[in-house]
Order: structure tokens, then C-alpha cells, then sequence
């Protein structure tokens, strides 16, 4: 048995949605920005799936844009906006994916942008009381906060965020990424100006996500070369890709009821057999409360011990697939961004788990079975 717990970095791909795509692998090869009907029966494929896209999050087809991934648009949304539109000062949190959190630094190094970050507690739930007091001083600004965190799986209010933007007369762009696929969302009530996905991790193919911007809001491209994308984004449009991801996220709407139940049983299995099968576990940030978190993703605390050093290796050597924080960043030795920000005992190890529609109970029990064992052979 090899086991895969590591969706919230990738999902494997969906068979339907291969299909989808297999056509204009091999056959349907135009160029959508050609007027010949080579490229005009792929530019129509391309704008059925934007209108599919459009049609789930609830907003009108010329309000969503294909990029090559979460990280891109993030990227546009943030710097185009402050470029576009002269914003000088963006709220944000310590806890958001590097996509964000990076994008921020450039933006005070190379825009001139003050940066703010919101106030949390240690278990990253955040204080929209200060977020109020810093619109409050400065309203013309850029509001950048995740629907829910990619390590630790926190679900943040976005409806509140965007009605506190709202207030104060703020753009608020989203990172739903981790969420995108796995709740439904519908920019009619988010209040959000933008928010983003990315098609692997809702069983889609790599390479590929999307932009909502909300109409009123008028940014220029991220990357330059081309009309492509209503003069949004230049460069060839990923055609598989595009028609991959609208395929997805239809059968990730059409099946979520299910899909919800089944993954949130998955993981209270997990948090259950490890209390169960080990003494010294705890769970980081709120991934062990079902209302407030993710349910496809649990951050195990684990007791301190040598083993922490290569908790990873270990897992795979027992063939388990987990991560230790945000997978971005899984070959790096520095540790967590997010779980230093939530003072988390660095003695301690962490490893996350993350489920989807493909994993099975006899999986979750190997998983917390084999974790369990390999502590009290250390602890004994």
C-alpha cells in the first residue's frame, strides 16, 4: 500500500477530466487567436469554458481571466492593482502563501507600498477589529487576506472581510486557492474584487487557474506580448489546460455534497485514531475543528523528538506522501512561515495531512497506524 495524503499541494487528475482535455491534446491543435476554423473551433471551446467557470462562481464570463496557476493571479491581481491604480497602502496577514506574502514585499520595495499585517492569536484566527482601525486611518487600500490557509487549514470569514472593505471603500482580493473546487463560491456575495484558483488542486491539470476581477475595477496586464485574454494576459492560451480546469470545477460543484461528507469522515478518522493510538498529539492552528477549517486538511503537533529531523523521509520510506508545512516550500530547511507566526515549539514535530475524493478509510488508518509506531519506537 503507497499512500497519498498530500492534496493540498496537488490532487491527482480526474479520469472525466482527462477526457475533456484528450481531444484538443490530439486533434482540435489550432491557435485560438487564429481566424481560420482551426482557430476558431478551439477559441470557441475556450470561451464555453470561461462561460462554465463564470456560470459556478456566479459573474459574467468577460470577468474571468485563464492564467497558468493561484500563484499568477495572485501576482496580477496584487501588483497590477497597485500599479494601475496607484495604491499606496495594503493590508495582509503573516499567515498567507508566499504567493501573497512575497508579491507583498516586492510590492513595499519596488511600489512603495506600506504594508500592514493583522493582528492573530496563536491559533491564526484573526482580529477584524484591527483591521477596521487600519482602514479606518487609511481607506484607499489594497485588503489581501485567504479564504483558508494552505498548512494549518484555517477558514477565514471572507464575507466579513469583504463587508469591512466595503465600509471603508477598500479593494479585497482573496486567495482562495486551497477553497476553490472544495466550497462554492459566489462573488455576488463575497464582496471580493478578486479572488483566484488553480485547477490541480480540484483534480484538474497543472499549469493552469484562473482570475475573477471584478468589472468596476479596472487593472492593465500582468505580462505583456499579446492580445490574448481581452488584452489581460499575453502569451498563447493553455487550451487543454482551460477546457481541464472548466471540467473540473463542473464536477467538483456537481459532486461537493458528497465529496464534503465523505473527506470531513476521512479526517475526523484521522484526528480520532491518533488521539486514540498516541498520548502526546495535538493539532496546530483550527484544522481540528470541522466548522472552522478545511476539511480536506489536518496539521498534526507531534511530541518532541529525534525522528522530527526526518519525520518526512520516514513517512515515505513507510510509503506515506505528507508535507511538512506548505509544499512550495517542502524543500527548503527553514521551516514554517506559518507555524513560527503561530509560536508554535519548534522541538515539536508537524506534518500535514490532506484527503481527497480518492482516499480510503483503510488508508487513514495505515496512516495514523504507521505515525503512531514509529514515535513509541522512538519514545520507548
Amino acid at each position: 500500500m503507497r499512500v497519498y495524503l498530500d492534496n493540498a499541494a496537488t490532487t491527482p487528475l480526474d479520469k472525466e477530466v482527462f477526457d475533456a482535455m484528450a481531444p484538443f491534446m490530439l486533434e482540435h491543435f489550432g491557435n485560438p487567436s487564429s481566424i481560420h476554423s482551426h482557430g476558431r473551433e478551439v477559441r470557441a471551446a475556450i470561451e464555453k469554458a470561461r462561460k462554465t467557470v463564470a456560470g459556478l462562481i456566479n459573474t459574467s464570463p468577460a470577468e474571468v481571466f485563464f492564467t497558468s496557476g493561484g500563484t499568477e493571479a495572485d501576482n496580477a491581481a496584487l501588483i497590477c492593482t497597485c500599479r494601475s491604480l496607484g495604491i499606496k497602502h495594503a493590508i495582509s496577514t503573516k499567515l498567507e502563501h508566499h504567493a501573497v506574502l512575497h508579491t507583498m514585499e516586492l510590492l513595499e520595495k519596488q511600489e512603495g507600498v506600506q504594508v500592514s499585517y493583522l493582528r492573530h492569536d496563536e491559533r491564526g484566527n484573526l482580529d477584524l477589529e484591527h483591521l477596521e482601525e487600519l482602514l479606518a486611518n487609511q481607506p484607499q487600500t489594497l485588503v489581501s487576506v485567504m479564504h483558508a490557509n494552505n498548512e494549518i487549514g484555517n477558514l477565514n470569514n471572507i464575507e466579513a472581510i469583504g463587508e469591512i472593505c466595503r465600509k471603508y471603500n477598500a479593494l479585497f482580493h482573496s486567495d482562495t486557492v486551497q477553497t476553490m473546487g472544495h466550497y462554492k463560491h459566489d462573488v455576488q456575495q463575497l464582496g471580493a474584487n478578486f479572488i483566484v484558483g488553480s485547477a490541480h488542486k480540484f483534480h484538474g491539470p497543472k499549469g493552469v487557474g484562473f482570475l475573477y476581477c471584478d468589472g468596476g475595477t479596472k487593472i492593465q496586464p500582468l505580462i505583456q506580448g499579446g492580445a490574448q485574454e481581452r488584452n489581460m494576459r499575453g502569451g498563447t492560451e493553455n487550451v487543454y489546460g482551460i477546457i481541464g480546469l472548466a471540467k473540473a470545477l463542473e464536477i467538483a460543484y456537481r459532486d461537493m455534497e458528497e465529496h464534503t461528507t465523505y473527506i470531513q469522515g476521512l479526517k475526523d478518522r484521522m484526528i480520532y485514531k491518533l488521539r486514540e493510538q498516541m498520548e502526546d498529539v495535538s493539532f496546530n492552528g483550527m484544522s481540528e475543528f470541522g466548522d472552522k477549517s478545511l476539511y480536506t486538511v489536518l496539521n498534526v503537533n507531534l511530541p518532541a523528538s529525534h525522528i522530527n529531523e526526518m519525520l518526512l523521509f520516514s513517512l515515505d520510506i513507510n510509503k506515506i506522501s505528507a508535507s511538512g508545512g506548505s509544499a512550495c516550500s517542502s524543500g527548503a530547511n527553514t521551516g514554517s512561515h506559518v507555524l513560527r507566526a503561530l509560536n508554535v515549539d519548534p522541538t515539536r514535530g508537524s506534518v500535514r495531512f490532506s484527503f481527497s475524493k480518492y482516499n480510503t478509510p483503510e488508508e487513514i488508518d495505515y496512516a495514523a497506524a504507521t505515525l503512531a509506531k514509529m514515535y513509541k519506537k522512538e519514545l520507548a
